[in-house]
């Protein structure tokens, strides 16, 4: 029913196989388009958009320790360290 195909990478400009599996776990899924990347960028893709975020350093405003936080802390509000935040969340539900 289906046939390997042969496409070319939007990105890289490389030719990749389509495969005749693919194409049919494609139509089991729903899939309407087929594939624009070859396997190695649609990874390279993949990892780009999951990389590490960036975390930046603080003084917690209740104890005086180091906060870790992923985002850039302004200096006119306070940011609390991990400890002092499950202590206020914990104090909330109360």
């Amino acid at each position: 029913m289906y046939e390997d195909k042969t496409l070319i990478c939007k990105d890289c400009g490389k030719e990749f196989i389509f495969s005749a599996g693919e194409q049919e776990f494609y139509a089991e899924k729903g899939f309407e388009n087929e594939p624009q990347r070859c396997k190695d960028c649609r990874t390279a893709r993949k990892q780009s958009r999951s990389g590490e975020r960036k975390f930046y350093t603080a003084v917690c405003r209740e104890c005086g320790g180091e906060a870790r936080v992923p985002f850039e802390p302004k200096s006119d509000r306070g940011v609390l360290c991990s400890a002092c935040f499950e202590k206020m969340k914990a104090a909330q539900s109360e």
